[in-house]
């Protein structure tokens, strides 16, 4: 498709709108989950770091009573 001017490129043959739209809610998800997937990547690492943390507290106290 060729378009003669900036404006006519933006309007999009009268469905800009929803091209621009539909271009900006995918764009607006995918930042979305890549911040999501950040969260529960460091909540994952958080988590196992405590649960390492315990069995190690686990383990000493175990050896400490024997």
């Amino acid at each position: 498709m060729h378009f003669q001017s900036w404006s006519d490129f933006w309007a999009m043959g009268g469905y800009g709108l929803f091209v621009w739209l539909s271009f900006g809610i995918t764009y607006a998800l995918l930042v979305a989950l890549i911040g999501y997937s950040h969260y529960q990547q460091r909540q994952f690492k958080r988590q196992l770091a405590q649960k390492l943390a315990r069995e190690q507290r686990i383990k000493q106290y175990q050896e400490q009573t024997e």
